[in-house]
């Protein structure tokens, strides 16, 4: 797989599906907070780029979760996993985030967007380097028409850029990629499920103490205006 990885396109990633052993996968979906949980930031006062994503901020917001919960998603920090990352993207030395900065879980509801963006990439905090992002889908029954499709963009949307891959947030499924300025991404196509159906996923992100050669870092999420949510005046 680590060929495959090396040849996405139009950076490297990779799909997997049927990613976790199903009752792995099914314990997190039971487990995973609901969008009234106090584990969330109110989306509203989020930038009107990401309208309608739900997401703990980090770690500190813990406490909310289920117990149990909150211990699997530590296991995605633990060693054996690191050593798979490694082997699948040829990046050496990874390391994971203890305070979930910007991720551990996200959550879209109905009209939910994530504009088009770069991520911050330097982690002032504990000055280290962004290197991965990993997504890990337990959206339920997830049908075209339904909407959120991660796409990949082949450059920025001011140069003429496009999406150049959709992929479905689909139960179960892992996503990787490498992450710097020029890897533009997004859901720009606000999130359509029936009522009580959300895009639901994991999210982590990993490090390495050295920046890569050549790769711009600065602690921005750059989004490019692809997609905003427009307030109606009153």
């Amino acid at each position: 797989m680590a060929e495959r990885y090396a040849r996405g396109h139009p950076f490297p990633h990779i799909v997997i599906d049927d990613f976790l052993p199903e009752t792995h996968a099914r314990f997190l979906a039971d487990k995973f907070p609901g969008p009234e949980s106090q584990v969330w930031l109110d989306y509203r006062k989020r930038p009107l780029h990401q309208y309608g994503k739900l997401g703990p901020g980090g770690s500190s917001r813990f406490d909310h979760l289920d117990p149990e919960f909150r211990m699997a998603l530590a296991e995605f920090n633990n060693s054996n996993f690191l050593a798979f990352l490694e082997a699948l993207t040829g990046i050496p030395k990874l390391i994971p985030d203890p305070y979930f900065k910007g991720g551990g879980i996200h959550q879209i509801v109905a009209g939910g967007i994530l504009d088009v963006h770069t991520d911050f990439n330097h982690y002032e905090q504990l000055d280290l380097y962004r290197r991965l992002n990993v997504l890990i889908y337990l959206t339920e029954d997830w049908q075209e028409g339904f909407g959120g499709e991660l796409e990949l963009w082949d450059r920025a949307p001011s140069e003429q850029g496009k999406p150049v891959k959709l992929i479905p947030p689909v139960f179960n499924r892992f996503v990787v990629f490498g992450t710097n300025k020029t890897t533009f991404h997004g859901h720009p196509n606000p999130w359509r499920g029936p009522d009580g159906l959300c895009r639901r996923s994991i999210a982590l992100y990993y490090y390495t103490a050295q920046p890569e050669l050549g790769v711009i870092y600065d602690k921005k999420t750059d989004f490019q205006g692809v997609a905003k949510h427009e307030v109606k005046a009153d």
